[in-house]
């Protein structure tokens, strides 16, 4: 599932009971311009994209041999490409051709390649020959069953291990009933073992995992909104309260530092309706991790271990810091005009690692923006002037107050909250702001 299928819940559903598992469906050139990097302190391997410092792909070793790389690709060669990056991180490589979404048919991708079987052969058997780990797809079914099984059997040609089949139409959604008796059908006419998908309606317990999978004659089934509602779904002895789920979820976010906003995505999945009660209110106003931990009591542990990276020297999320020499461009995403600062210019700006966090502020009256403004007001002062370096899809800015000149070692996501940043930053220089509070609000760590 797209942003549900990273790390921490990857290793959760393994923990209870899950024999394979797949990352969320990453597009081919995300991993090309990423680079692979071997994290020493969370131990993990990670692919980081060179813009902007996001994790595009995390793995460890507690995964290793059991994680399948889902790729949305329109190209053999580029396919091609990011197997042989990956193959030594993964256990097998995937294609999706099943995704109904505009993004992926009009790019080619996704079911799109149903429709485009030779470029789908293509890509396969490119894959096949040149890697050497095990090449799988995932397909949807077609509107006449004798197409699903010509579509099926031309498929298994190029040589793949498995294929994934959901039993519904690129048409059909969830609420539509999935089609067994289609995959039961395709599972007799291939050899190769297929992987039945679409039965998340029926599925709460591990007993209707395996009933699901004897009613399609599959050999083995894959599960995404049961798993994506309460990961506990595999477990032998029974599924656990959403409540355990969801701490245990949140320690391996805080434990392998997931980004904030995509766990906080994966807990809203969880919750469902449940984000309507008054938790789930609390819930939705948090941003930081240590925020969302906060609301399950685990704020401290949070905190503790967010410390702990920093003091060995973990780079945050918050630091992501672009190559100001890289003048890097490709036909997909060339580079954006920015105002480069010579080194005279930041010689005199006073530094600290401050960032502004948005749900910290309720009153606008309040942002540091507006207090900084009221300072140099009753203070006699030029009001803050604020100039903005763009690199890549980053931003950092410097404000200048009086004969001094602030900026946060941070960069930001956006041009307002990089003029925050810094406005915060000249606050806390000035003695307006204090670290006790920035650190409590988690604006600063440390």
């Amino acid at each position: 599932m797209v942003r549900v299928g990273t790390l921490p819940m990857r290793l959760l559903a393994l923990s209870y009971g899950a024999d394979i598992v797949y990352t969320e469906e990453i597009i081919d050139w995300k991993l090309l311009k990423a680079e692979r990097h071997v994290n020493d302190i969370l131990q993990t391997v990670d692919y980081v994209d060179k813009t902007d410092g996001c994790i595009i792909f995390r793995t460890c070793e507690r995964e290793k041999g059991k994680v399948v790389l889902q790729l949305g690709t329109a190209n053999a060669e580029r396919a091609l490409q990011v197997g042989k990056k990956v193959q030594q991180d993964v256990a097998a490589l995937d294609i999706n051709m099943g995704c109904p979404k505009d993004f992926s048919i009009k790019g080619g991708m996704g079911v799109a390649l149903l429709y485009d079987l030779d470029r789908a052969k293509t890509i396969l058997s490119t894959l096949v020959k040149n890697l050497n780990i095990p090449v799988t797809c995932k397909i949807r079914i077609m509107p006449e069953l004798s197409e699903t099984i010509r579509t099926a059997t031309e498929l298994e040609s190029t040589g793949i291990a498995a294929i994934a089949v959901h039993g519904r139409t690129k048409i059909e959604r969830p609420r539509h009933p999935v089609h067994t008796d289609v995959i039961r059908e395709i599972a007799k006419a291939v050899k190769i073992p297929v992987i039945a998908n679409g039965g998340s309606q029926e599925i709460h317990k591990r007993s209707d995992i395996l009933k699901f999978r004897d009613d399609c004659g599959a050999a083995s089934v894959m599960i995404a909104r049961a798993a994506q509602w309460n990961c506990s779904v595999f477990r032998d002895e029974g599924p656990l309260p959403i409540e355990d789920v969801i701490h245990e979820c949140l320690r391996l976010s805080v434990d392998f530092d997931n980004s904030p906003s995509n766990t906080k995505y994966c807990i809203q999945m969880i919750l469902r309706d449940l984000q309507e009660t008054t938790m789930g209110r609390k819930f939705l106003d948090s941003q930081t991790l240590e925020q969302i931990c906060e609301v399950w009591n685990m704020g401290s542990y949070c905190r503790r271990k967010q410390l702990e990276y920093h003091n060995a020297g973990l780079r945050g999320r918050r630091q992501a810091c672009p190559q100001l020499d890289s003048n890097v461009q490709d036909e997909n995403h060339p580079a954006k005009k920015m105002k480069i600062y010579d080194n005279e210019t930041w010689s005199d700006v006073v530094e600290h690692n401050v960032s502004f966090i948005r749900v910290n502020y309720a009153d606008d009256k309040e942002l540091p923006k507006s207090k900084l403004y009221l300072y140099t007001t009753k203070n006699g002062l030029k009001l803050p002037k604020y100039e903005v370096l763009q690199m890549d899809k980053l931003f950092r800015a410097i404000v200048k107050v009086g004969d001094g000149k602030y900026s946060s070692s941070f960069w930001e996501k956006s041009k307002k909250y990089a003029e925050q940043s810094a406005a915060l930053t000249c606050l806390f220089h000035l003695g307006i702001e204090s670290r006790e509070k920035l650190v409590e609000n988690g604006s600063m760590i440390g």
